[in-house]
Formats: C-alpha cells, sequence, structure tokens
C-alpha cells in the first residue's frame, strides 16, 4: 500500500494550451447537460425521499466540486439513480440528519481510499457482481416510482421490496386517472424521442432543414418536462405537483449548516457509510472508465482513479453541509457531456453555473411540475441503467458466474446493496478458490519418459535407487494442498530408498500450505530413506523454499542419505538448456 499527498486535479493539466475553440465547445456541452441535469436531480431527490431542491443543489456544488478536483476530463457529478434505493432507506431508518452525516464521513472513507492509492482496488470487484446490484437497483427504482407514476393515494412508500408489492397491491384501485396518462405519455415519449430523428426516419425525409435537426437537439427530458408540464397546467388536469407536495424550490443558494455531529451517532452509522462510500466509489470509477471508453477527443486523458475518489471525498463532505446527498459520476450525464463536444473539466464546472442560474432564476416555474412526469423520467432511466440483456446471455457462462450475477441480483432486490456486495464478494472469493484448486494437478510421471531419464541422472548415490516422478501444474496453495496427498501415500506405499524427484517447471505459485504439503512429502521420503528432488522451480517458489528453510533442509536430508555425496542442487532455476523451447 503507498501513501501520498500528491493532489493534482486533472483541470491543471487541461488547461495547458487551452484554445478559444475549445472553451466555446466546453461552454455548449455545459449548458447542454445542466440543462439535461434539472429534471433528473429532481427526479432522483423526490424518489430519496428529499426536497427537489437537495438534489439540485447536489448537482450544482457537488457537480462543480467534482469538476474542479477530480482526475477526469469529463466527469458529471451530481445525483446518482444507483443511490435512490440506498439514500430513501438510510433516511427511513436514521431520518435525514444521519443521511447528512454518512454522506460527509463517506466523503472522507473516499478521500482516504485516493490517498492510499486504492482506486485501483475497485477494479477488483467481479463485473458479475457490478451487473447484478446495477440490475437489482434498478428494479427497486421501477417499483418505488409506480406510486407518483399511477397516482396512487400512498402517504408513504415502504423501504422494503416485499413491503413495497404489498402496498401497491392494497391501493392499486386508487390510481388517478390523469397522472397514468401524463406518466405513460412521459414514458412513451422519452422511448420514442430518439428515434423521431435517427437517419431515415420520416421525421426528417418529411421535414428537411437545420430547424428540425437543431430541434432534436433537445434533450428528451426537458421536452417530455416542459410539455408535458404545459399540458397538466392548460388542461387543470387533478394531479400532484411539486408545488402541492413540496410548497415549491427557494430561490436562493441554501445556508450552510453543520449537522448535529457526535462519535456515538457516527459509530451507529457505519453500516450507511460504508454502503455510500463503496456505491460512490464504484459508480464514479465505472463511469470515468466508460468515459475512457467512448472518448474520441485528442486532447482527452486517461482518467486517474486515485485523484477521483479524492474529489469524490471532497464533494461528499462539503455537500452535506448545505442539505444535499450522495454525490457520484453518472454515466449518462457524462456520455452526453462526451457527445455534445466536452473537451476538459470547464463544461462540467459550466454544468453547475447553469443549473444555479436556473434554479436562482426560474424556480418558480417548478412548482407546476407533475409528479407523473418525474416519475416516468425515472422509469426511463431504470430501464436505461438495466443490463437486461445480460440475463439473456447467462447461458453463455459458467455456472459461478450464473451464481454471482443472480445472487446478487436477488439479494440487492429482496435485502440491500451492502448484503449484496458482501455475500457477492465473498462468494467470489470462494468460487476462484474453487476454480484456482481444480486447476492444480500433480501427473506422474512414467520412468520410461524422457523427464524421468533426466530426472535419473540426478542421483549422487552409487548404484541405482527406485525412482518416482511427478509433474507439478498449477498454483500450490491452501485450496489445492490436499491434492498433494497422493504422492505421501505412493512414497509411504513405495520400495525403500526411492529417488523422489517433482517437477516444478509449471509451479507457478506456491503459499505456506502449500509448502507444509512439500514438508509432508520430504518427510515421507526421509521416511523411507530416499532422496527428494525439487527441480525447474519458478522464482515464486523457489524464493518462498529458500526463505523458509526449506531447501536447506532439503539439501541437509538429501545429503544425509546419500552419505557423504557431492553438494546436490535441489532447487534451481531452470538453465538456457532446460527451458522448454
Amino acid at each position: 500500500m503507498r501513501f501520498s499527498l500528491a493532489f493534482r486535479p486533472r483541470l491543471l493539466d487541461a488547461l495547458r494550451g487551452y484554445s478559444r475553440s475549445r472553451w466555446m465547445a466546453d461552454l455548449g456541452a455545459g449548458v447542454t447537460v445542466g440543462i439535461v441535469a434539472l429534471p433528473l436531480a429532481m427526479a432522483f431527490a423526490i424518489a430519496s425521499g428529499l426536497k427537489p431542491e437537495a438534489g439540485l443543489w447536489t448537482a450544482i456544488i457537488g457537480g462543480f466540486l467534482v469538476a474542479l478536483l477530480g482526475g477526469t476530463n469529463v466527469q458529471i457529478g451530481g445525483p446518482a439513480g444507483a443511490f435512490i434505493v440506498i439514500v430513501y432507506g438510510i433516511v427511513e431508518r436514521y431520518g435525514v440528519a444521519n443521511l447528512l452525516i454518512s454522506t460527509a464521513c463517506a466523503g472522507v472513507l473516499l478521500f482516504l481510499l485516493g490517498m492510499f492509492k486504492l482506486g485501483s482496488l475497485v477494479r477488483f470487484v467481479p463485473v458479475s457482481i457490478v451487473i447484478g446490484f446495477t440490475n437489482g437497483i434498478a428494479v427497486l427504482i421501477g417499483l418505488s416510482q409506480l406510486k407518483d407514476w399511477m397516482g396512487l393515494a400512498i402517504d408513504k412508500m415502504p423501504g422494503n421490496f416485499f413491503s413495497q408489492v404489498h402496498t401497491l397491491a392494497l391501493h392499486i384501485d386508487s390510481f388517478n386517472p390523469h397522472a397514468l396518462a401524463l406518466g405513460a405519455a412521459c414514458l412513451g415519449g422519452l422511448f420514442l424521442w430518439p428515434r423521431l430523428f435517427v437517419q431515415g426516419s420520416p421525421v426528417l425525409r418529411v421535414a428537411e432543414g437545420h430547424t428540425v435537426r437543431r430541434f432534436a437537439r433537445i434533450p428528451a427530458p426537458v421536452v417530455a418536462l416542459v410539455t408535458l408540464t404545459v399540458l397538466a397546467r392548460w388542461l387543470e388536469m387533478p394531479v400532484e405537483t411539486i408545488g402541492t407536495r413540496f410548497g415549491g424550490i427557494p430561490q436562493e443558494p441554501p445556508a450552510f449548516a453543520l449537522p448535529d455531529f457526535s462519535w456515538d451517532t457516527v459509530r451507529l452509522l457505519v453500516t450507511p457509510t460504508v454502503t455510500i462510500a463503496l456505491l460512490g466509489s464504484i459508480e464514479s470509477l465505472l463511469c470515468a472508465r466508460v468515459a475512457d471508453q467512448v472518448a474520441t477527443d485528442p486532447h482527452y486523458r486517461k482518467h486517474d482513479p486515485n485523484q477521483e475518489l479524492m474529489a469524490q471525498g471532497v464533494a461528499n463532505f462539503v455537500v452535506p453541509f448545505f442539505g444535499g446527498m450522495p454525490v457520484t459520476g453518472t454515466i449518462a450525464r457524462t456520455v452526453t457531456n462526451l457527445r455534445a463536444g466536452a473537451t476538459s473539466p470547464i463544461a462540467g464546472m459550466v454544468h453547475a453555473a447553469t443549473l444555479a442560474v436556473i434554479v436562482l432564476v426560474a424556480s418558480p416555474l417548478a412548482l407546476h411540475i407533475p409528479l407523473a412526469v418525474l416519475a416516468g423520467i425515472l422509469l426511463h432511466v431504470a430501464w436505461n441503467m438495466g443490463e437486461w440483456h445480460e440475463f439473456a446471455r447467462l447461458k453463455h457462462f459458467s455456472n459461478h458466474y450464473r451464481l454471482l450475477m443472480l445472487g446478487t441480483f436477488f439479494l440487492t432486490v429482496v435485502f440491500d446493496l451492502t448484503v449484496a456486495v458482501e455475500v457477492g464478494l465473498v462468494l467470489s472469493c470462494v468460487l476462484f478458490v474453487r476454480r484456482m484448486s481444480a486447476l492444480f494437478r500433480a501427473e506422474r510421471v512414467p520412468a520410461s519418459t524422457p523427464a524421468a531419464q533426466d530426472a535419473q541422472g540426478l542421483a549422487l548415490e552409487p548404484g541405482p535407487r527406485p525412482h518416482m516422478a511427478w509433474h507439478l501444474h498449477g498454483a500450490l496453495f491452501f485450496g489445492a494442498a490436499a491434492k498433494i496427498d497422493p504422492i505421501v501415500q505412493a512414497v509411504e506405499a513405495g520400495p525403500e530408498g526411492p529417488e523422489v524427484v517433482l517437477d516444478a517447471r509449471d509451479l507457478f505459485a506456491l503459499d505456506t500450505t502449500g509448502l507444509e504439503g512439500l514438508e509432508q512429502i520430504l518427510k515421507a521420503v526421509g521416511q523411507r530413506g530416499g532422496v527428494l528432488w525439487v527441480v525447474d522451480a519458478q522464482e515464486q517458489p523457489r524464493s518462498l523454499m529458500e526463505r523458509s528453510g526449506f531447501s536447506a533442509r532439503l539439501e541437509n536430508q538429501n545429503a544425509a542419505q546419500t552419505a557423504g555425496a557431492a553438494a546436490s542442487r535441489p532447487v534451481h532455476s531452470p538453465s538456457s538448456a532446460e527451458t522448454p523451447g
């Protein structure tokens, strides 16, 4: 583990040679993403059990800090759909004040992860676990939005899956047809809008010109939000809006306030703190990797995972003091930023400024936004968030992969993300040990083979000895140590004074448990009055045998058994002549 106080935001490098053309590209991209983030930030906060301004100012303050201090060129930070289920559960169980403390503590943890250069460890989470909990969160987001999407008369949704299903079933007859119509129109429009302007679509064939193409660039959530809000207001539909539920959005910045902090409270919040930090690190670095794959700009550089984690830590530490929710990298907005032409973190800062201007100037207009429309936007987010095609592809993968993915998926849905990831990681380790142990084998080498004949030439005692040889393949570690037992049994049941050869050229790893297995072979050979050779050992096994004293014990026993014969070579590296071609 390395420790470093190096803190170098990507912005410092991106500003070298910064030109007016890049500024214009970043300005356009930032404004575009800011408009896209407006409905999403409100929807994420409301779905999480918070007020809409909590999501907006999280996107503004957190998004600005992530862009200013982060380790990527185009990362857009803010509230994310993946956090909806987590935040809702924390608010329901611990309250909003403790959510703020958990988020700030998670920020400290994220900063420490980056400072100790542990960003690369996030890549050790198997992709099957990531897909499993992502799909599980998408299901929970969709389920949680059915209440507002259908306009059901439910005061408060419970936090767990089965209670939510039961509550929805009890109140299904209370649906509001106006809300359902708006929600269905929103969801259908979001799926249809991008398809209206693809190359060769009827819309483009009928309506030619730059105006239509410019119109097509307006983000679908913004179109749905504006048109359906105007429609609902014009028709005076009896649906719940932001104004009727929350009383509107304040038109001034939030006040800085310190939450009530005590170490006793922090000890009770260990689980939510770790959950926020874990999910935030995975989401942010996954988003950065996606950006690396999508980016084509010549000025783009691969992300720095440790710097990104430190920036996420700062953002999550600061945002709670303004009543915000957890911050992370957002894949959809980051990709939108890239496709809009962003070249540097300036675009992310412009995105935050755009949101701030909209909130400070036009927040009274948000009073009339129907919650059914925001629910429709989140249902679309949940659908795009899930990698549903992975379920169909399960038949092409191993049972280990299926168990990890489906297990994580069901645990996320039925319990929570923390349990799912913990069980998934433990299960992945167990399955990895099982698979690696299955790869190790010890093959008996017949005495007539060239390898056995070469090994016989190692004998130092005058006169032939009974010969026994094995070829070791793979990693000899605690999970495979039992496969050494047949060698011990064969030596114990074999002739007196054997010459036993272990060909270790294909043994690439050895641990202390495996070394104990070799000690058992050495002991059995010694009891039979024989000699043991471990030949062609690779660097790691040879180093462990030398450091543990096994090589010295092997040499001493062979010397004693050969009654003062010439010095032996029990463990040696393959020479150029011995190295397989």
